[in-house]
């Protein structure tokens, strides 16, 4: 790999790696950390944020006090997060900058999952609509108040860029640009993150990381709330052979250490049949930079064609099974009203706000104090969205 004039060689990436010596830098002019990559300083950011503490409490599937050990969103974007930095490394790109982009992919989620999501969807749609991708750019960009010198985390353009663009292009054309989710098109106009290309492989690698993480992780949870049995996978395509192979190796094995072989055996499947499929795409496309991965028709990261259609199998499974399973769907119907509730109540009575968000919607039009009212629910954990319903429509409940 040649190196450009006055940038510092990054040994062992490939030449189309996002290098973090080569950033196209920030919104915001910053003086660079003398001990840590502009990419590591962007994970760090993310780490530290007060969004990615929310986590914590926030929906995967099952609502935090269901039991203690069912995946939530920031658990699930630790999982995300090791899952693309294997990738990366074997893919001689920058495993930072996948680890940052793993780690700030759900910060846009709202309390209670894609049932919150559903919820502001709605009522938001007269305002400009709703989604968690889009929130998690303004996040990063707009509502970590925490620097003296700018809104938001002033992360790098490769971050920002794998942020909005992770699930490939968002325009192909200009004149599609009014299409955009309102938060990124406010952004952009700010900020020209070359919207109608794809993002670069470091997004694409934490993209796909996701699926094999929650994949892999909502069978553990799935079987552990008694949604299915072991029984219900062994004809699955992508998951029965496992179990079977498993069964052929450790006859008898319990069913917690089943699970776990055949998991983890799941996930290995997995993430060497990108290794090999990604392999193919490099070798034929022979990027020689970042752009070339941007400016191709299609992902150069995926599955191979066999392995993603028994993924689309698995994902109908756990769909019929357990995301529309009537216990989750009592859950999800209890969620979207605490929701619509407090979108209904707030934007109606902003004077019910907290007194740092009522100063806030002073002033602003319909449309904006609804905007003002989302952002405020969509960063709402679970625990906190039910307190806060119980202490705005419960007369006998504290405000204190």
């Amino acid at each position: 790999m040649a190196n450009m004039p006055g940038v510092r060689p990054e040994r062992g990436h490939a030449p189309y790696a996002c290098l973090a010596a080569r950033s196209r830098g920030r919104l915001h002019a910053e003086d660079e950390s003398p001990t840590r990559t502009a990419f590591q300083r962007d994970r760090d950011r993310i780490i530290h944020s007060t969004a990615f503490r929310r986590l914590k409490y926030k929906t995967q599937v099952f609502v935090y006090h269901e039991g203690d050990h069912y995946r939530t969103r920031l658990t699930h974007s630790l999982e995300v997060a090791q899952i693309a930095r294997s990738l990366a490394r074997a893919l001689a790109l920058d495993e930072d900058l996948a680890e940052a982009l793993a780690l700030a992919h759900d910060l846009g989620h709202t309390p209670f999952g894609h049932a919150g999501e559903e919820a502001l969807q709605e009522v938001m749609r007269p305002y400009g609509g709703f989604d968690h991708n889009s929130q998690t750019l303004r996040i990063l960009t707009r509502l970590e108040a925490r620097y003296a010198e700018f809104d938001g985390l002033n992360l790098t353009w490769e971050t920002l860029e794998g942020v909005a663009k992770h699930n490939g292009p968002l325009i192909r054309r200009a004149a599609e640009a009014p299409q955009l989710p309102w938060a990124v098109a406010e952004y952009a106009s700010r900020h020209d993150l070359e919207l109608d290309t794809h993002a670069g492989a470091e997004a694409q690698v934490a993209a796909i990381a996701d699926d094999v993480a929650y994949h892999t992780h909502d069978i553990d949870d799935g079987l552990r709330a008694w949604l299915f049995a072991v029984d219900d996978l062994r004809d699955e395509p992508l998951v029965g052979p496992l179990l079977v192979a498993v069964d052929r190796r450790y006859p008898g094995l319990e069913s917690a250490r089943l699970v776990h072989e055949t998991t983890r055996r799941l996930i290995d499947l997995l993430v060497n049949d990108i290794l090999a499929e990604t392999g193919r795409r490099l070798d034929a496309l022979a990027p020689q930079s970042p752009d070339d991965i941007r400016r191709h028709d299609h992902p150069v990261v995926g599955f191979s064609p066999a392995i993603a259609e028994r993924n689309l199998g698995l994902k109908r499974f756990l769909f019929d099974r357990m995301y529309r399973h009537y216990k989750v769907n009592r859950m999800t119907s209890k969620a979207r009203r605490v929701v619509r509730d407090l979108f209904g109540l707030l934007h109606a009575e902003p004077e019910c706000l907290p007194a740092d968000w009522r100063r806030a919607a002073e002033g602003l039009d319909t449309a904006g104090r609804a905007r003002l009212v989302c952002d405020y629910i969509a960063g709402m954990t679970d625990r906190f969205a039910v307190d806060e319903h119980r202490r705005l429509f419960d007369l006998y409940e504290s405000n204190r």
